[in-house]
């Protein structure tokens, strides 16, 4: 490490720390799917009570306390949810017969009714006990009417916001989503044998990654050739859920690899992280023919590590999802010049943000006491 300066040698140790890899997907199968169904069948009566609870006393009596309650509650609502998805999955699979053509288009399109039934319930309780509020800005937003492929260009920060725009995608606008994953959320049951019988890609770190396999960009770029006109790659450039830790390497990478102009742009960009731009680029290569939606949202910035979502529950939350189409005849030609093309948007995008920020929590708490 001799001549490595005090930022290089922070980035080896984070690089060198213990990274859980993912089981093999036998184990996933046969231990943690049906470990799923087995604690949600115990849950199932507890969770029936919590919601009388809930329902006649709590949620809209006393809003704002009992955060153990809506904690538990949700919990063992996600669980169930987990567990009739992979019971429904498991009647496709036998009725495809015994997953023989359980990839063919008729099982595709069933595995995509599937996943919008279950979002759409999810975010209906959602609504109830967390009190959550869906906004969709419809301005520029006709591109995502069926008709042509559209790539969905997306920020990335809170809890659950891929979740929110999958549901969109595909129950408000009737388009059934690839979408570009970290490989870890494999470990959730029901998302590990859901999105592996649909385009996908899971993307794992380099430290990670089996040799030969391909990349972030090559795996988007697959993805993206195989999109028909219903279809709409879900990509998110930053990575990962945007929080100031993560943005300050970024923007202390960008200079290492000489992109100062693009580091200074990325400082002056509050509100997201700079986004790689590898893999939009591959989508919009390999698919020249699809639209390009860039899609902001904001409310759940505050919500980065799990006492944020403690303090803030019940979230009392309203998300606004904005987006734009971006013309294809301003898409400029080259790579250097389709990245800063890129980190134009993604200015557009934090000035959005920065005018649509969510109320301060004094305000929140005013609205509380109105509604008591």
């Amino acid at each position: 490490m001799s001549g490595a300066s005090p930022e290089e040698v922070r980035e080896r140790r984070r690089r060198r720390r213990i990274s859980w890899g993912l089981p093999p997907v036998w184990v996933r199968r046969v231990v943690l799917a049906p470990l799923i169904v087995l604690l949600a069948f115990f849950w199932t009566p507890t969770a029936l009570w919590l919601a009388i609870v809930i329902a006649g006393v709590v949620s809209w009596a006393l809003p704002g306390r009992v955060r153990i309650l809506r904690v538990l509650f949700m919990a063992g609502l996600y669980l169930m949810w987990d567990a009739l998805a992979l019971m429904w999955m498991f009647g496709l699979w036998v009725a495809s017969g015994f997953g023989w053509r359980i990839r063919s288009p008729r099982f595709e399109r069933e595995h995509y009714r599937l996943a919008g039934v279950m979002l759409g319930s999810l975010f209906r309780w959602a609504r109830r006990i967390l009190r959550l509020e869906i906004d969709v800005e419809d301005a520029d937003l006709d591109a995502m009417a069926p008709g042509r492929p559209i790539i969905v260009v997306s920020r990335h920060a809170g809890p659950g916001d891929s979740f929110i725009i999958v549901e969109s995608l595909i129950n408000r606008f009737d388009r059934e989503p690839a979408i570009v994953l970290k490989d870890t959320l494999q470990w959730d049951p029901a998302v590990d044998v859901l999105l592996n019988r649909l385009p996908t890609r899971f993307v794992s770190s380099r430290r990670r990654r089996k040799p030969g396999a391909p990349g972030g960009s090559a795996s988007v770029g697959e993805l993206a050739a195989g999109l028909d006109e219903n279809d709409a790659l879900l990509i998110f450039p930053e990575g990962g859920n945007a929080t100031p830790k993560r943005r300050e390497r970024r923007i202390d990478e960008l200079r290492r690899r000489g992109h100062h102009e693009l580091a200074e742009r990325a400082e002056a960009m509050p509100h997201v992280m700079p986004p790689h731009a590898g893999g939009v680029l591959a989508a919009m290569e390999a698919c020249p023919d699809a639209a390009v939606v860039m899609l902001a949202h904001t409310g759940l910035e505050r919500l980065s590590t799990v006492r944020d979502i403690w303090r803030e529950l019940p979230v009392d939350k309203r998300i606004t999802i904005k987006g734009w189409l971006a013309d294809a005849d301003e898409i400029p030609e080259g790579r250097d010049e389709r990245e800063a093309w890129l980190y134009g948007w993604w200015e557009r995008v934090d000035a959005w943000i920065d005018e649509h920020q969510p109320e301060p929590a004094d305000a929140q708490a005013v609205q509380v006491a109105r509604r008591r």
